[in-house]
């Protein structure tokens, strides 16, 4: 048998259960004090910033999943770097809501016939950089490496206005992109 000593004890008496659970709380929310709060609102407010400004600036760590990778970048370059027709629809439609307060209908059927013409374009413009931008990843990575949906990302960039478009656009209006 093994001897213990039985009368060392722990030197202290047990607290009671209301001492202990009193000890094991934490507060729920945190600091709730005004200063701390407004600390916290300023910090988040950084955070935000900073990734608003990586984000725009192409930096893959705050970029969306939508935008990562080397493939999606190459693709942003070669959208940027081309003139689309689906730049020019927001201030077509700005025109034609002017052209509605002129009081001839020929002016604003023309105008509505040039809206509808525009738009014509500009899908037959998407199709072409779609199929243009799946050649270019296939040639430059290898068309057993092209990711999905390439083609669509690179004709909905094409639609938005240069000025608009997130993340911004890093190479100048016609580049030669490789």
């Amino acid at each position: 048998m093994s001897e213990t000593n039985s009368s060392a004890g722990k030197g202290r008496p047990t607290p009671p259960r209301k001492v202990s659970e009193q000890a094991r709380k934490k507060p729920l929310v945190g600091d709730r004090s005004k200063e701390a709060r407004k600390a916290q609102r300023e910090k988040l407010r950084e955070e935000r910033q900073k990734a608003r400004e990586g984000m725009m600036a192409g930096d893959e760590r705050y970029l969306t999943y939508r935008d990562k990778g080397p493939q999606r970048k190459f693709v942003r370059d070669l959208v940027d770097a081309r003139f689309t027709a689906g730049e020019m629809v927001l201030p077509a439609m700005f025109l034609v809501v002017l052209t509605t307060f002129i009081d001839s209908y020929e002016v604003q059927l023309i105008s509505l016939f040039a809206m509808w013409s525009l738009f014509l374009v500009v899908a037959f413009d998407a199709f072409l950089v779609s199929r243009s931008v799946k050649k270019r990843v296939a040639k430059k990575f290898g068309a057993d490496k092209v990711e999905g949906g390439l083609g669509w990302y690179g004709a909905m960039r094409s639609i938005q206005m240069r000025s608009l478009r997130i993340p911004k656009p890093q190479v100048s209006r016609f580049a030669k992109v490789d």
